[in-house]
């Protein structure tokens, strides 16, 4: 056992410093974590001896692999078996309240009001996109795993994930969202999803040079253009079959391509929680305006999959037991069915709320 922080959180010459610090974990982020390293940024925003921010994983193995998937389970499993006390309940689990302050986290990383760099190497699933990509300097490496893999665990893509897919050109955001794959560092560049990219080797010379030289300075240095991107290969056909209004038109259309790319995606969709795709499609069709508004449809999306039978088997299936089968509640026809209450308003006293970060009131 160890008492090293969860977070480490410091200043370094003129840069703040933040490593999510749980490698045995894939730096998995809980609550006392997005809360840890908010409070950092808020404290460093409107500090005059700090110039930038760089966010970094601790270990070889990534970034952030996602939220804590245990805990969310537990109240997954409690809360759809139990079928009482509803939005509230869900809204004051453990998962709820994880859930509210991660989301604020988010917004304010996205308005953050000094140069913001995240460090997007290995693994960076789920929440790990949602501390990297809405930052302002979003660095991937030859090592980069990037996915919003939600599907997958009868969820939907949050922490601002249908923000960033749905405005994705040519469907590669659905694409991402329906498949759950995983994309490489070339594969983000090309979505809009990352700025740099940098060798994996790189990066111990890159941290230095920022505090040394300045942000600007050390992507001069290390910086290097990104090698193809496979999914930028298969772009046409993408486009067309992703472009249809439901989810089983676009298995459809992706057998009709008969290729075996094509065919392996038909049946990597046809295999994930029906509900959790029609909700996810009807996200990225129906995108907000903005981020937050983005992310309190977001928050009442959340709430309703905590209630509803299939996150807890997917996330029993793929991360408790293992076995990777799923045995899904819900079909398409139902799916479709339910949609106006999956994104309903909350009651008044449980939508999440909101304030952006100003240097002036943190």
């Amino acid at each position: 056992m160890t008492d090293e922080p969860t977070v480490l959180a410091e200043v370094v010459g003129r840069i703040g410093q933040v490593t999510l610090n749980r490698p045995s974990a894939i730096n998995a982020l809980d609550h006392d974590m997005a809360r840890a390293m908010h409070a950092a940024l808020r404290a460093w925003a409107s500090d005059p001896a700090v110039d930038a921010v760089v966010v970094s994983g601790a270990g070889e193995r990534g970034l952030c692999s996602g939220g804590d998937i245990a805990a969310i389970h537990r109240d997954a499993s409690t809360l759809s078996a139990d079928g009482a006390g509803g939005d509230a309940a869900a809204a004051d689990s453990p998962s709820g309240r994880f859930w509210a302050d991660e989301y604020r986290l988010n917004l304010d990383i996205s308005t953050y009001p000094k140069p913001y760099v995240a460090i997007m190497d290995g693994i960076v699933m789920g929440g790990g996109v949602g501390v990297s990509a809405h930052g302002d300097t979003r660095i991937v490496t030859d090592r980069t795993r990037l996915a919003m893999p939600e599907v997958g665990i009868g969820f939907v893509p949050d922490v601002g994930g249908t923000h960033l897919l749905a405005r994705v050109p040519d469907e590669l955001g659905t694409y991402a969202a329906l498949t759950g794959g995983t994309l490489s560092g070339a594969d983000a560049i090309v979505m809009g999803l990352a700025d740099h990219y940098m060798p994996s080797e790189h990066l111990g010379a890159f941290r230095d040079a920022v505090v040394t030289d300045g942000v600007d300075a050390a992507l001069a240095a290390h910086a290097v253009q990104p090698p193809e991107s496979a999914l930028d290969v298969e772009r046409e056909w993408i486009r067309e079959a992703f472009a249809a209004d439901t989810v089983s038109e676009i298995i459809e259309r992706c057998r009709a391509v008969g290729t075996e790319s094509a065919q392996r995606t038909a049946d990597r969709i046809a295999s994930k929680s029906p509900i959790a795709l029609a909700a996810t499609l009807y996200s990225l069709r129906h995108k907000e305006s903005d981020l937050a508004d983005t992310l309190r449809r977001e928050f009442r999306v959340s709430l309703r999959f905590l209630q509803h039978p299939d996150m807890a088997e997917g996330i029993r299936a793929q991360v408790i037991d293992k076995d990777r089968n799923p045995v899904w509640t819900s079909d398409h026809e139902s799916a479709l069915a339910s949609i106006d209450a999956v994104f309903a308003a909350l009651p008044a006293d449980t939508e999440l709320l909101l304030d952006i970060m100003e240097e002036s009131n943190v």
